[in-house]
């Protein structure tokens, strides 16, 4: 498995559980999500960035 796919099921499975989070568990869920998003986007970056050097 990847690290994006990786990173993605992780995602996934913390969205799922903020339905049953109470507050506390919530916060720590939303600053979880906060630095997958951010891994996400620093591999989407790296990945597309040559490519938008070309253009």
């Amino acid at each position: 498995m990847t690290t994006m796919a990786k990173l993605l099921a992780q995602k996934q499975q913390l969205v799922e559980q903020l339905d049953a989070a109470g507050p506390h568990e919530r916060e720590e869920i939303e600053r979880l999500l906060e630095k997958i998003n951010a891994a996400l986007e620093a591999l989407d970056e790296a990945g597309s960035g040559p490519s938008r050097d070309d253009e």
